[in-house]
């Protein structure tokens, strides 16, 4: 997070604003399982198996679609280059769009699987070599950056390393609350709002000031 540009930090914190807002909607809808945490889906995959209830099948489900997101994402790279982050940004957008016709047609777990695939998708955005640069989905590890960049100021060394990782959890915690916000008010129909800031991001990051720099390590 440190090694990255300025736009690319902003692309970064912006979705994972979006992974917030789509986790918060999905978990209200569902009843408390998570669309892009799946160390909490983990969680409830254990508990289930142990408790010998649906809920380890559910979780297990959205966990193999998570999953799935992710990989789809990769061949998505993969076959366009280039163009890659524009056209799994693209991808994301039609799946959350998909999730919310899903939803006004009452077919909720159909809507959660597609949320589930496109937050996986959405973790191959800053993926180079086969590698992901930026975790967008959970931020337990960025918390441990956060309390390790903390320890360095704290030592006389990079004062502000810290602020890069937490604006990024700040992003989802916003996000998540404006989920939360949105669903109450709309109910699945939130999604429309984040499937049109992603269709925005699409724009910005092929076209405007967040295109992409894909020699960035």
């Amino acid at each position: 997070m440190t090694t990255i540009d300025h736009p690319e930090r902003v692309l970064a914190v912006l979705l994972s604003a979006a992974a917030g807002f789509v986790d918060a909607v999905g978990f209200l809808a569902s009843g408390g399982y998570f669309m892009s945490f799946m160390s909490g889906n983990s969680t409830r995959l254990g508990v289930g198996l142990a408790a010998g209830t649906a809920a380890a099948a559910i979780a297990g489900g959205l966990i193999l679609l998570f999953v799935g997101g992710v990989t789809a994402g990769s061949l998505i790279g993969r076959v366009a280059r280039a163009q890659r982050r524009g056209w799994v940004l693209a991808t994301i957008a039609a799946l959350l769009a998909l999730a919310a016709m899903l939803g006004d047609a009452g077919l909720l777990w159909p809507a959660c699987a597609a949320m589930a695939i496109a937050m996986g998708m959405e973790n191959t955005v800053f993926e180079q070599d086969g590698e992901v640069r930026i975790g967008l989905t959970y931020m337990t590890g960025r918390l441990v950056k956060v309390g390790q960049r903390l320890a360095a100021a704290l030592a006389g060394e990079d004062r502000w390393g810290w602020v890069p990782h937490a604006l990024l959890w700040s992003g989802l915690i916003t996000g998540g609350a404006a989920g939360a916000a949105c669903f109450a008010a709309w109910g699945l129909d939130a999604l429309w709002i984040v499937a049109a800031g992603m269709a925005l991001l699409v724009l910005l990051v092929t076209l405007g000031p967040l295109r992409a720099r894909e020699s960035l390590a």
